[in-house]
């Protein structure tokens, strides 16, 4: 069995990443590994604010570990709210205000097309790898549905006819960003 950190406390991105591990990886989070720290997303690009999270956790525990930033990218907002999606409407990380404030900005807007976009940034015997995972769709005019987390109520992904939040999570694997980086991943680990 391969242990790999997770430097997050988010269950959601949790069971979203468990429910796409092979059986010979077991995840642990940072409650799980004992680790009580908030790390800081100070960077204007995913990939570096990935890479943040990954080497606080490697630095502290030496162990192999992964982490991942994920934002909403929307072409008529020039890729906003992309590394600020969870705090878009404010530092509480408000998803109801966040979805609030998209809606607002995209109002009597027609070009709705958007993208959530997963990079991975995974430290294996002290070698950092990146993996990135793109979901194209667009942003609906209301919310929809009530699974998932973020912005899944608003998000529709290209090939489909109901947004995120309206899938069950086998459903929106077959379509999501964070499964197209967590694929690779996994990929390069079973070629170990």
């Amino acid at each position: 069995m391969t242990n790999l950190i997770f430097a997050t406390n988010n269950e959601h991105k949790v069971t979203e990443i468990q429910s796409l591990l092979p059986n010979n990886i077991s995840v642990i989070t940072l409650k799980q590994a004992g680790i009580d720290i908030d790390i800081p997303e100070p960077h204007d690009t995913m990939h570096e604010n990935a890479a943040e999270k990954a080497k606080t956790i490697f630095n502290i525990t030496n162990q192999n570990c992964f982490s991942e930033d994920t934002g909403l990218e929307i072409d008529a907002l020039q890729g906003a709210p992309g590394v600020h999606s969870a705090r878009y409407a404010g530092e509480d990380r408000n998803f109801k205000a966040n979805i609030d404030k998209v809606l607002t900005e995209l109002n009597g807007i027609d070009n709705r097309a958007a993208q959530f976009r997963t990079v991975i940034c995974l430290i294996w015997s002290g070698v950092e790898y990146y993996y990135e995972g793109i979901c194209r769709g667009h942003i609906s005019n209301q919310n929809t549905g009530t699974s998932g987390f973020g912005y899944d109520p608003i998000f529709i992904p290209e090939g489909a006819d109901k947004s995120f939040a309206e899938m069950s999570l086998e459903e929106k694997n077959k379509f999501s960003h964070r499964q197209k980086a967590v694929t690779q991943l996994f990929a390069f680990l079973h070629s170990l």
